[in-house]
């Protein structure tokens, strides 16, 4: 297997560029959309659920399906583009939901279509890419999802700054679609799977073992793998405490509204203007968290390669932490964005590191279901994060006598995801090295 060059992994990581539109677009802008159909804090986490619901069953079978799928496309191919064209429906149909119904469905699609291009697309750094560069193939992948973060996140607030011009959520969502289904795509004619007779392939997924079989051997690899599977599980409840609740965060706490719902109209009428800036803001914020992961994505890679993923690793988690415990405090708009972009250094790690690290023990063949079955421990935790951290926040409210309403203390989020990322930390300082890293 011949070793890629810079510009083979800049287009490798092209799909995962065009994924984070529509990702971007979920996380961003799901909060206010469904909170104007009348989502309370603990229902908006229930409609979150789909992210680890889909993420827990999806990509395991996923995963073993595109290990042994025989398709004139390929192994990976087929999901990469079913994926990207569902979700690209599903996104133009969520922001002109009639009903919090239909929204919830929609979600539920996007995040199933979603992990159904993502498990396979990162099934194919162990499938083309030599074993001595996975650690700079996921590092650059970290790079696609910290540009494309930034350019989906910063649009709108780019055209308002600019021209004057407020992008609508729906153009938003529509956006996203368009540069999901392009992206991969794009990916698809251009990455050539290792070829491999159509005979060979069928008698591969005869022998392909059941689920509760790849469970037992996926833990049998390695006994760091249940470390690094428990690390994730730490590591991604601190994670979507910030992404799940961030744009709810920066409307309600930096820039105070209050919660709306069963406020007179006269309420919402002062505070409309107050929403469209606190989105615009929220979208910044992601914009800056995800440019620094761009900025620092390759650097890590290296710096892993070099240092070994762990210690890197451990220095990334703790600078997270030092991001979450300042925006539990913090209510100063520039002092938020400066915070948001400390946590990026911790994401651009968490986005490639973990997946080198599982990378080393996979055996050839097997791609599939193994990073379908590691995304249990990045969406397992999620359901703790939409249930009782949601449910948490729900009881955390200020009675604001002046307008008769109340406000959830939504920055409680930050403080239960440091915790959390301080427990990942402290795991991963009792990962051994593999040996090829040292």
């Amino acid at each position: 297997m011949k070793k890629f060059t810079t510009v083979q992994f800049l287009n490798f990581a092209l799909g995962f560029f065009g994924l984070q539109f529509a990702w971007q677009m979920r996380i961003i802008l799901s909060g206010p959309v469904t909170e104007n159909l009348g989502a309370s804090p603990f229902i908006y986490g229930l409609i979150w659920l789909a992210g680890p619901f889909t993420g827990m069953v999806v990509q395991p079978i996923i995963g073993v399906l595109s290990d042994k799928t025989v398709s004139p496309l390929g192994r990976r191919r087929p999901y990469l583009l079913g994926g990207a064209i569902i979700a690209s429906i599903a996104l133009w149909i969520f922001p002109n939901s009639a009903n919090l119904w239909i929204a919830a469905l929609m979600i539920w699609i996007i995040d199933a279509c979603i992990n159904i291009a993502q498990g396979p697309y990162r099934a194919l750094i162990p499938d083309v890419v030599p074993k001595q560069q996975h650690s700079i193939a996921n590092s650059y992948i970290s790079l696609a999802i910290g540009l494309g973060s930034v350019v989906a996140a910063g649009m709108a607030p780019f055209l308002k700054w600019a021209f004057g011009f407020q992008m609508s959520i729906p153009a938003q969502f529509i956006m996203g679609a368009v540069a999901f289904t392009l992206a991969m795509v794009w990916t698809c004619i251009t990455i050539k799977e290792s070829k491999q007779r159509k005979v060979e392939q069928a008698n591969e997924a005869l022998k392909q073992p059941s689920f509760l079989e790849s469970l037992k051997g996926f833990f049998a690899m390695s006994p760091e793998v249940g470390k690094i599977c428990v690390m994730q599980f730490f590591t991604w409840i601190g994670v979507m405490c910030m992404m799940i609740f961030f744009t709810q965060y920066a409307i309600h706490t930096v820039f105070g509204v209050p919660d709306l719902l069963n406020v007179v109209q006269q309420v919402k009428d002062r505070y409309e203007m107050a929403i469209v800036e606190a989105t615009n803001f929220s979208s910044v914020c992601f914009a800056v968290f995800n440019l620094v992961c761009f900025l620092v994505a390759i650097p890590i890679g290296f710096l892993s390669t070099k240092f070994g993923n762990k210690k890197i690793h451990i220095i990334c988690i703790l600078t997270m932490i030092a991001a979450f415990l300042g925006m539990a405090t913090a209510k100063n708009p520039g002092t938020v964005i400066a915070l948001m972009g400390l946590s990026g250094i911790g994401w651009a790690s968490i986005c490639a590191l973990p997946f080198a690290m599982l990378s080393q023990y996979i055996e050839k063949g097997k791609e599939g279901s193994v990073m379908g079955i590691f995304n249990i421990f990045i969406a397992g935790p999620q359901v703790f994060v939409c249930t009782l951290v949601a449910w948490y926040i729900g009881t955390q409210c200020t009675f604001i006598e002046n307008i008769a309403a109340i406000n959830y203390h939504w920055e409680y989020a930050f403080l239960i995801g440091a915790n959390c990322l301080a427990l990942a930390a402290a795991v991963a300082m009792r990962l051994q090295e593999h040996k090829q890293l040292k």
